[in-house]
């Protein structure tokens, strides 16, 4: 092996993310450096600070030469091999999709982020790595970063922003065709800002950072990048003008042309408007038809339960970063611009949604569990008026995590024993029958093992945790017990999460905690924003609780919840809690994480837990409704919480058999892995997003993008004829008869100056027992006499229901038009 062989051999592992996932590199850096490794989990930074003595060492080992040697020809071999998306769209449109996203929970070593948002896009990463889908990233590289958390003696929580130094990131900068760092430049203002390019490597697929912190501009515009999350309003409208302006216009410098944009959120909205005027300029063709063609390759996902989590920022801010974009970019009035941002486009003083933005410049819009799809047709319901909330274009994919990043070695062994070596890289359709076969012995060996490993860290970590605050750190080694029952409980503290929930009776939580015969202990992580007064009132109340001396031993609180905590936390917890007020956790995927682990779940029927939970593989609080802020209805779930725990869950961690098994909790571990580890998993979302959107946005975009967008202008011919005689259209009489088993439905349609072709007639009836709405397409007849472009229309269903369940309506109809997304002009009979 060659002197420089080694050193190129360690960075190429190095700078792929794909160790944080691909544990058997890790010997590697614990070879180097096993404190800083240990501490770090940072590759890069691990190989950056070694000496070089180290490395001639290592060089020097014949041993670890090999070693090296076949983990890098392993993984270049596996990169080569034909995946899922080579098997399934072999002949596919879709060569590419930018998936933009404010922030990347990939590694601790690339702290880029701040919660769920995060772990969701690095998650999807990987497993759209693994199944080889053509996916780029595109994201903000933060000088700072989401803050970390200090906790005083006394519970105060504290607020740090370290630095982010490049030079220990496993980044490297993006290089143009000469070799030079590739920079490029948004203008804002009265000035240039220059944007430098990272790339990131997550296995086959690479991640794009943006940074402007250049040399060359103002200082204020080197700090746009500086934090996550951090400042006012124009902070977040710059950074969101540079991830969706800025990144498009990477990807145009880098050659790369996806047909489809997948938005991570409405931070990123921007992009829509960028790529529209990218096809305009290609083109030779005006902003509406750029529109329109661009928008159905631009799927919109939703993260936010309620309206006012969406940033929304004032028309004067809008008008100051970007009028001259709109009126020399675009070619358009900034009216014009900011009427794709409100409710109300003629509302001069209404804020401009990104949300909003991003619903009228994509195909297709999504939540992230089933429920929360329900929540974001309400919430998006004021932008299809008199369309039903169960008509509102919003589809769900349910999030779903990256199993191999959050399995432990226990569970990796024994799920590898069980389901191979590939089983996250397929169909997985074999891995919940496996799981089903392995013995109970084995199954609670598996915990046995991963609560020891966690006793073990919480008593390492709060040590430290200790001598930093000037107290003893032996008091640590006294603290949990691997024998015991541990729940777990890590989120973003803040007043809808409710994560004081279990905090309601400190006295019974203490009597549950301390009982003599089955005592439990309870691991808590979990950050308060800076601004979230009453989130870090909660730290301070969990922190003061943990400190009494007769929960010391059974509760502690760990501080700065980050990824390898987290891994931690969810690998050794035997029961995961989540408490949130229905219907506000979108989502959620912390709970998920435990599944892998043999881990089971104590959640509210809220985001995925609500589609996901079942008596045979966890325990469920609440009873399914919504009951908003109520205090009382949280005390009366917090008592319910408690009973859930005293009578069901430690009884069945506690009763065992003759071999010392607890049968019934094994069981449910048992259901849980094979149920619910694969559906919730990130293989499963990319397929989902696969199958469901993205070959159908890449296939229309293409369509629409043809001869120069020649479709998209025949689309806004039609919308225009809508738009002039909309108002003439009217219904005559209806006659409903009833006969044989079915309602015979016969109504009059006045079309005005539209063509049939132009509309379709229907019969619907609201959906039942949350079934989808009924809808018949009526038959067109023949002219009525004596009326233009008037017609009778015709429709037989069964009489299963009342003939008063079915209106008939007016809807626009074009083959090409995604309605009521593109067009929402509605006219019911009644």
């Amino acid at each position: 092996m060659r002197d420089r062989e080694t050193p190129d051999l360690l960075a190429e592992l190095a700078l792929d993310l794909r160790n944080c996932w691909d544990h058997t590199t890790h010997s590697v850096w614990s070879k180097i450096d096993p404190e800083l490794w240990a501490l770090t989990h940072n590759p890069w930074l691990v190989l950056q600070t070694a000496s070089r003595t180290k490395i001639e060492t290592l060089n020097a080992d014949p041993q670890f030469r090999e070693q090296l040697s076949e983990l890098v020809h392993r993984q270049r071999e596996s990169l080569k091999r034909p995946a899922w998306f080579q098997q399934a769209y072999p002949d596919s449109a879709l060569g590419c999709v930018a998936f933009f996203s404010m922030e990347y929970a990939l590694s601790e070593a690339l702290p880029i982020y701040s919660g769920g948002l995060g772990n969701v896009a690095g998650d999807y990463l990987k497993a759209a790595s693994d199944l080889a889908v053509p996916i780029v990233g595109v994201g903000l590289l933060y000088q700072q970063g989401y803050f970390r958390q200090i906790i005083d003696v006394d519970g105060t929580q504290r607020a740090l922003n370290p630095y982010n130094d490049p030079g220990q990131l496993p980044v490297s900068p993006v290089r143009n065709a000469d070799g030079d760092w590739l920079r490029l430049s948004i203008n804002l203002p009265g000035h240039k800002v220059w944007l430098r390019a990272w790339q990131v490597q997550v296995g086959r697929l690479k991640l794009y950072l943006l940074d402007s912190n250049d040399p060359a501009n103002q200082p204020a515009y080197r700090g746009i990048t500086s934090e996550l999350y951090g400042g006012g309003s124009e902070l977040r409208l710059t950074q969101e003008l540079v991830l969706g302006i800025g990144g498009w216009r990477l990807l145009h410098e880098l050659g790369i042309k996806p047909e489809v944009c997948h938005l991570n959120e409405g931070h990123a909205a921007f992009v829509v408007l960028e790529r529209a005027r990218s096809f305009m300029a290609e083109n030779d063709v005006a902003f509406d038809v750029g529109l329109n063609v661009t928008r159905v390759g631009n799927l919109f996902t939703t993260h936010t339960p309620v309206a006012a989590g969406f940033d929304r920022f004032a028309p004067s801010l809008i008008s100051g970063y970007l009028a001259r974009y709109a009126r020399e970019q675009l070619q358009i009035d900034l009216s014009r611009l900011l009427a794709l941002g409100r409710e109300h486009p003629d509302d001069h003083d209404e804020p401009f949604s990104m949300a909003y933005l991003a619903v009228r410049g994509c195909g297709a819009i999504n939540g992230v569990s089933r429920l929360h799809a329900v929540v974001s047709r309400r919430i998006f319901q004021c932008l299809f008026p008199r369309w039903p909330d169960a008509e509102v274009p919003v589809g769900h994919v349910t999030n779903g995590v990256h199993t191999p990043t959050w399995d432990s070695a226990a569970a990796d062994s024994l799920w590898t024993k069980a389901c191979g070596q590939d089983r996250w890289r397929g169909l997985m359709d074999t891995v919940g029958s496996n799981i089903r076969c392995v013995a109970d012995a084995e199954l609670w060996e598996l915990r046995a093992t991963n609560r020891l490993e966690l006793v073990r860290y919480v008593r390492q970590r709060l040590a430290t945790e200790l001598a930093a605050r000037g107290e003893e750190p032996a008091i640590a080694q006294s603290v949990f017990d691997p024998n015991t029952l541990t729940l777990g409980f890590a989120r973003r503290f803040t007043s809808y999460k409710r994560p004081n929930q279990l905090l309601h009776d400190p006295e019974r939580l203490v009597r549950i905690l301390t009982n003599p015969d089955r005592p439990v202990q309870l691991v808590i992580a979990g950050k308060a924003h800076p601004d979230d007064k009453p989130g870090q009132a909660m730290v301070q109340a969990w922190v003061r609780f943990v400190q009494r001396p007769d929960v010391r031993r059974r509760a502690v609180f760990l501080s700065d919840y980050d990824l390898l905590l987290a891994e931690r936390l969810v690998q050794g917890a035997d029961l995961w809690l989540n408490t949130p007020r229905r219907p506000w956790e979108a989502s959620g995927t912390s709970g998920m994480k435990v599944l892998v682990n043999g881990g089971l779940n104590l959640s509210e029927l809220d985001g995925w837990w609500a589609e996901a939970y079942s008596p045979e593989v966890g325990w469920a609080l609440g009873d399914g409704q919504e009951h908003g802020d109520d205090p009382a209805w949280d005390a009366a779930e917090a008592d319910a919480l408690y009973e859930i725990l005293e009578q069901r869950v430690i009884p069945d961690f506690y009763t065992r058999d003759h071999d010392g098994i607890p049968t019934r909790w094994v069981l449910t571990m048992r259901e849980s892995m094979a149920r619910l580890t694969p559906q919730f998993s990130a293989n499963r979302a990319v397929r989902e997003y696969t199958d469901k959107y993205y070959a159908d946005a890449a296939t229309a975009y293409r369509e629409r993008a043809r001869d120069r967008g020649k479709s998209a202008q025949s689309l806004l011919d039609w919308k225009a004829a809508l738009l002039q005689h909309w108002a003439d259209v009217r219904f005559g009489d209806l006659q409903v008869t009833t006969s044989a088993g079915k309602h015979h439905f016969q109504v009059q349609a006045y079309l005005g100056d539209l063509t049939p072709d132009q509309v379709r007639v229907e019969l619907y009836a609201q959906s039942r027992d949350g079934a989808h709405p009924l809808r018949y397409q009526m038959t067109q007849g023949n002219p009525l006499p004596g009326s233009a472009k008037a017609f009778g229309y015709s429709a037989e269903v069964p009489a299963s229901r009342a003939p008063d369940d079915y209106t008939p309506r007016v809807v626009p109809w074009h083959p090409a038009a995604r309605i009521p997304l593109e067009e929402s002009h509605i006219l019911w009979f009644r």
